[in-house]
Formats: C-alpha cells, sequence, structure tokens
C-alpha cells in the first residue's frame, strides 16, 4: 500500500468490500473488488512522485524500519533473518492479525504478516517481497546477496523458498503455530480455546517428508538451493525455527536435514530468535542449543 498515492478509504473498501454473485457462472467473484483493484492502479499509475519514490527509496544513516510481526511467525522470522543477515535492525511491533485491527488492514489489507513499515517510503508486505527488496536495495553495497545473479540459480533459488513459505507452512508450520500458539492466547471470540489435535497430528506426520527433502537438498548441494547461502535457507529454518520452538521437529528423521540447520542455526543472525520466549510458553532446552 503506497500511502501517499493511495486513499486510505479506497484501501479499506477493498477489504470490507463484501463479494457478489456471478451471473455468468453460478459462484462467488470478487467483481466489486476488480473494479476497486483497477481504481488502485489508476492511483498509483498516476502518482509518479510517490511511486519514483518507492522504487527508488534509499535507506538513509540511522534509518530504522518497523517490522509488524508475530514472535512465532515463520513468514516474520525469514524478514527478521533477512535484515539481520544484512545487518539492519529493525522496531519489532507484534501484531495479532486475528483481531483484524484497522490501521494494520489500511497498511496490509490481506491482513497478514509481516509487514515492514520504511521510514519514508510504503508498507511494504508479504515475505518474499520484503526480502528480495532489501536484497536489491542492500546486497550490492553490503556484498551480500541472498538472490542468485544467474537467472536458472535465481529461479531454483525462489523454487525452495517457495516450498517452505508456501507447501511448508500450508503443511506444517501454520497449524502447529496456529493450534499450540495463536488460539492458546486468543479470546473465545476470535476463535481461542483448545488446540485442534487431529490439525496437530497430521502436521506432525507431515514435516518427515519435508525432513527428508531437506536432507536430499543438504547432500546433493552445499546449500538448499545452490552453491551459496540465499532465501531458500533462511526460508527453510525460518519456518523450522518456529516449529522447534514447540518440540514438534523429530530431528532423528534425517541427520543431513540437522546439520544443515545447525549451519544455519549457528550464524549471528539467527541470535535474536533462539533468544525469542513466549509468556507461559518456554521452548525445549535443545532448542537454544547449538550442538543439539
Amino acid at each position: 500500500a503506497i500511502q501517499t498515492a493511495i486513499s486510505r478509504r479506497l484501501i479499506a473498501q477493498l477489504w470490507f468490500t463484501p463479494p457478489r454473485r456471478s451471473q455468468k457462472r453460478g459462484g462467488y467473484c470478487s467483481l466489486t473488488r476488480a473494479g476497486l483493484y483497477d481504481r488502485l492502479f489508476d492511483c498509483v499509475s498516476c502518482a509518479s512522485p510517490a511511486l519514483k519514490a518507492a522504487q527508488t527509496h534509499q535507506h538513509r544513516p540511522g534509518f530504522m524500519p518497523k517490522l509488524y510481526h508475530h514472535p512465532l511467525c515463520p513468514q516474520s522470522r525469514f524478514v527478521r533473518l533477512v535484515l539481520a543477515e544484512h545487518g539492519l535492525e529493525a522496531k519489532l511491533a507484534e501484531e495479532k492479525v486475528q483481531e483484524r485491527r484497522h490501521e494494520f488492514l489500511l497498511a496490509n489489507p490481506a491482513g497478514e504478516t509481516p509487514v515492514l513499515a520504511l521510514d519514508d517510503g510504503p508498507a511494504l508486505c508479504g515475505a518474499a517481497p520484503i526480502a528480495e527488496y532489501l536484497d536489491e536495495t542492500l546486497g550490492a553495497a553490503a556484498s551480500l546477496r541472498l538472490m542468485p545473479l544467474e537467472p536458472l540459480e535465481r529461479a531454483e533459488m525462489r523454487r525452495v523458498t517457495d516450498w517452505f513459505c508456501r507447501k511448508f507452512f500450508a503443511e506444517v508450520s501454520e497449524p502447529l503455530v496456529t493450534e499450540k500458539v495463536y488460539r492458546r492466547f486468543l479470546p473465545p471470540a476470535l476463535g481461542g480455546g483448545g488446540p485442534d489435535m487431529e490439525r496437530v497430528r497430521v502436521a506432525r506426520a507431515n514435516i518427515r517428508p519435508h525432513l527428508r527433502y531437506i536432507g536430499w537438498l543438504a547432500t546433493s548441494r552445499r546449500w538448499l538451493a545452490g552453491a551459496t547461502m540465499t532465501f531458500a535457507d533462511l526460508a527453510a529454518a525460518a519456518h523450522i525455527s518456529s516449529v522447534d520452538y514447540l518440540g514438534d521437529v523429530p530431528w532423528a528423521e534425517d541427520i543431513a536435514a540437522k546439520e544443515w540447520y545447525a549451519r544455519v542455526k549457528s550464524r549471528p543472525a539467527f541470535r535474536a530468535l533462539l533468544a525469542d520466549r513466549l509468556p507461559g510458553l518456554a521452548p525445549p532446552v535443545a532448542y537454544a542449543d547449538l550442538d543439539f
């Protein structure tokens, strides 16, 4: 959402406008929202100064963005790792997305974390867009590129990153974190309560083939997506770390996966994640142990 180019009212309309029935297919489709998307595009296209500022935004000395996150949100943890690898500190603001706070929906109509608010630019939404923005604006200056420059290598990095941010998230980290963390700290009116143990059981079973896949990647390459560490390693480690906090990673399943995770876990960028603690929900002792 480019705050200077798009009216807050229009963004709110985009989120709160209900879908209406399609006359062609008999189902529901967001026809009203589609029109609003067109209006959003027109607003952005016409606001060339704001758009140009967003595209050419440079971080000033003393710059500190603000990251809306949850401590165990794996997508947010991915962004925190990318920030730390680039040596950029961010103010952390815990966001309870289930509360659907109006100001947060204005920043990200999808109502999801992470959201990175720049000090004089737009709010960046979504783990992958944020990570790529940081790499493109900071990576070259720091001689640390987490996105390969060669197109085929970059495509493979994106494939593996998407595997964890989408597939692993849907099958493992989202159900475990939702059932064992989010619901625990929410009031019943917002879906709080005891965990759905069937979802937990399925997620615990799903993680085993994922660990074997990580082990296969780690033995066939130096890092998960190739010869150098990339977003793929940080995304995978972020999702694994959320599950590891809950004690649900069966490390005996694949030794190669465990050794790969130990390498990423030992990096200085990982220290803040290992120091995270939720009130009333402590991690296993091995969570912060580099020699687990």
